[in-house]
Formats: structure tokens, sequence, C-alpha cells
């Protein structure tokens, strides 16, 4: 699981404001390398409409044509019960029995399967221990409103911190994994 937050621990401002996000070429190359290691992507509607509707575009394409081209061509789950289909290439909808189908996808061969914003998915699959890997981005900001990444979460999760990264723009990466 992706996420940027504010050092006060919201991952989108108010309207979800993203606007605030650190994103320069040392998060480029993070982004990319992320990717490069990633074969499945998770969305929930909310945050696969907003990507949907940048990341195949030709601004996109553009203004980060590598990134433009991994998240185009990665396979694309979209958890939701009301989205009525999706039009993103490579992109399923899956509307029921999320936990066994994540976990069944767990089990099959291949690359990271990653997901990127998307708390209310991300919170799901917390709760139903589905989550190897937290890599929370601390962009250096106090946003003082907004949603908080883990909203929703109803049970302590202790955390093992693998590595930090720190950014040349203030962003600290940290990597952690359930204990």
């Amino acid at each position: 699981m992706f996420n940027m937050v504010s050092l006060d621990g919201y991952f989108e401002g108010i309207n979800h404001d993203l606007s605030w996000h650190h994103v320069d070429h040392d998060f480029d190359e993070f982004s990319i390398q992320q990717l490069y290691t990633t074969d499945t992507l998770f969305f929930g509607r909310t945050t696969y409409e907003m990507m949907a509707t940048y990341w195949p575009t030709e601004a996109a394409l553009n203004d980060d044509p590598i990134v433009s081209k991994l998240m185009t061509t990665t396979k694309k789950y979209v958890f939701s019960k009301t989205l009525p289909q999706a039009n993103w290439e490579n992109t399923t909808v899956i509307r029921d029995d999320i936990a066994a189908q994540v976990q069944a996808m767990k089990q099959q061969e291949g690359k990271e399967i990653a997901i990127f914003g998307s708390n209310i998915l991300g919170v799901s699959l917390i709760q139903a221990g589905l989550i190897d890997e937290f890599r929370i981005m601390v962009n250096p900001v106090i946003l003082g409103s907004g949603t908080p990444l883990f909203k929703g979460l109803d049970k302590r999760i202790n955390l093992k911190l693998l590595q930090s990264i720190t950014f040349d723009n203030g962003n600290v990466l940290h990597y952690y994994k359930p204990e």
C-alpha cells in the first residue's frame, strides 16, 4: 500500500485536493521504479476515477511518458459496487468477495500488487490482514483538515519500520510491515 500523507496524517485535503503533493524528478524516479516492480494495481472507485481521468491522456503522456505508459499497461482492478464499468485499458471491476479475491490474487505468481490512494479499500484489506507492506511518503506540509489516511480502521496495527528514504524536496518515504 503506497500513500502520500501530510505531516498531520491526511492523504487528501478537502474535496480530494492533492495539489500539496511534492512531486519532482526524484519522486518520478521512485514512481517509475515502484511501477517496474508491480504488475497489478488495486484502486477504490474514487481513486480509480481520478487516475483514469489523467494517466491515459495526452497531457499525462507528454508530462510523464514513462509513468503514463506503465499506469496504462499495468493490470488494474477497481473494487466498487457502484462503478458501472471501467473504460481505462487493462481494468477489471470487482464488486463482491473482495477479501477472497484479493487473497486468491496474492497466491498467483507475478510481481508486486500495489494499492495507490484508495483509503476505504486499503482499510478493508488491512482489517482482513491482506497488506504485506506499507509505503508511506510524508510531505512537509500541514493541511489542518482533510481525510485521515486510515480513516475507518477499527483496530490497532503494530508496524515494524523497514527503511526510510529522505528526498531532496523534504519528502520522507517510510517502508513498514505489519508485525
